[in-house]
């Protein structure tokens, strides 16, 4: 029995011209799609990182979430434009449609790329890679399925999207 849905993501990117590096998750989860909106799982450890690495208090609003990414030069999307899915199991992602990756690098001055999680970068080198030719940098996910990571190494990890 088979629990795919073909799903297209219901939000787009948050960038604006000035955004300098590039955050890419995989394809929105559930719960994140049922926010319409970025890491909306409760137990994500993405905004609790990024707050802790600049030290600025984040709060769960998408307004307030979108003005801390561009604040901060963070352009914020995903590998995944579309594809088949069991839920919010990347390991399930089949037939993906990519992101336009070029849209956001020709209106960005994006000069880092940082991918969130293996599945993103896996999936980023197999079909954002040969159109862009920029190789990301493979951050270790935020999300609670990746219980090997401790919140304190994670944000160790993390530190580099700062420098």
């Amino acid at each position: 029995m088979s629990d795919y849905q073909h799903l297209k993501r219901n939000f787009g990117p948050v960038y604006d011209k000035n955004s300098k590096i590039l955050i890419l998750g995989t394809f929105p989860s559930v719960k994140s799609r049922a926010v319409s909106f970025y890491y909306g799982h409760p137990r994500n450890r993405f905004w609790p990182i990024l707050a802790k690495i600049y030290n600025e208090e984040i709060s769960n609003g998408i307004t307030e979430r979108q003005a801390f990414l561009l604040r901060n030069g963070i352009a914020l999307w995903d590998t995944i434009e579309e594809c088949d899915i069991i839920g919010s199991s990347d390991a399930s992602i089949k037939n993906v449609v990519p992101i336009a990756i070029m849209k956001i690098l020709n209106e960005a001055k994006i000069n880092h790329i940082y991918c969130n999680g293996d599945t993103s970068y896996r999936l980023f080198m197999k079909y954002l890679y040969p159109i862009c030719q920029v190789t990301p940098f493979k951050l270790p996910s935020t999300s609670p399925a990746n219980a090997a990571w401790t919140f304190e190494q994670l944000v160790k990890a993390w530190e580099v999207i700062s420098k």
